[in-house]
């Protein structure tokens, strides 16, 4: 097939007087090295990210349901690491921040036995509440 030269002249002609003369320039012509080394950063810039929202919409299998691994990384960390007891109430996560126990591990293991709970002890074979 033979190209209308006079069509493509029109053509060109009617693009630069709607839309100015950058509009039938050829891109290449403004391009440089340091628009490209700025390019590459963006495009590392956006896999980073991209790579960063995947690993936060990965989801893991719990009981045979899909569940996104950022809900169960905050849902860890409201339960009791000693019995596995969700904590809810607001003077219960006071224990959990200053303890790493619930409230009930607390008057069961800690208090009276702070001392050695301050140097590491923790209790073995807790049947876990989860």
């Amino acid at each position: 097939m033979e190209k209308d030269w006079d069509y493509i002249a029109r053509l060109e002609k009617a693009i630069k007087q709607k839309y100015g003369d950058d509009a039938v320039q050829n891109p290449s012509k403004f391009w440089d090295e340091e628009k490209e080394k700025e390019y590459i950063e963006q495009l590392k810039e956006l896999a980073k990210k991209q790579i960063d929202v995947d690993d936060r919409s990965e989801k893991i299998e719990i009981d045979g349901f899909l569940v996104n691994k950022k809900l169960v990384n905050k849902d860890n960390k409201n339960n009791c690491p000693i019995c596995g007891t969700k904590v809810k109430l607001r003077d219960e996560r006071i224990y959990l921040l200053r303890w790493q126990c619930c409230k009930t591990c607390y008057a069961q293991y800690v208090e009276f036995n702070w001392e050695r709970w301050t140097e590491g002890w923790r209790p073995e074979n807790v049947e876990k509440n989860t």
